[in-house]
């Protein structure tokens, strides 16, 4: 199980990147992370910034 830190304006989460489903483009220049079985999370950076962190585990 790989963890990957996702940095958001309120604070950081620690996702398992496997159990990240989707990206989308959110608010104010943010991504929007869809997590399986869960509430999407809002982070920092673009779709594509935040897919790099993800493959690079």
């Amino acid at each position: 199980m790989k963890f990957v830190q996702l940095e958001s304006r309120g604070g950081n989460y620690l996702v398992v990147a496997s159990n990240v489903a989707w990206l989308r483009v959110g608010e104010n220049g943010q991504t929007l992370v869809g997590m399986v079985g869960s509430q999407p999370l809002l982070v920092t950076g673009t779709p594509e910034s935040v897919a790099a962190k993800l493959a690079a585990t």
